[in-house]
């Protein structure tokens, strides 16, 4: 079987276009493309994705685990674990990896609670 070409017929949409707008044409195609996925990312998470967000921070899975519990416990999975981390570690003025150590340990919780409950009310 062979296949017809019909490609010069099917490009003749594009051929005025220039380098600039083409470039442009196909990121805006490939932003319309990920969009869903993207917006299917911040309305979705599980504790093995927020797990593996905190091991790639640089978290051993014997700190990621418990911050994820802790997290779960406090309905703060849908915050992203690593931005809750990371908030904690502003609000301390600590590295983040000594945050993400002692939310793993319990400590500062309430703390992250009250502050992401703040951010909930003036949004």
């Amino acid at each position: 079987m062979k296949r017809v070409d019909d490609f010069q017929e099917r490009r003749k949409h594009l051929e005025n276009l220039s380098d600039k707008q083409l470039y442009d044409r196909f990121w805006g195609l490939v932003e319309q493309i990920v969009q869903p996925l993207a917006d299917l990312a911040y309305t979705h998470t599980s504790p093995a994705i927020e797990r593996s967000v905190l091991l790639r921070m640089g978290f051993s899975s014997l700190e990621a685990k418990p911050i994820v519990e802790y997290g779960t416990k406090w309905n703060l999975l849908g915050k992203g674990m690593g931005n809750v981390v990371l908030t904690y570690a502003k609000l301390k003025n600590v590295d983040y990896l000594k945050a993400g150590e002692q939310l793993s340990k319990g400590i500062g919780w309430n703390l992250v609670i009250e502050n992401m409950k703040a951010g909930e009310k003036n949004d």
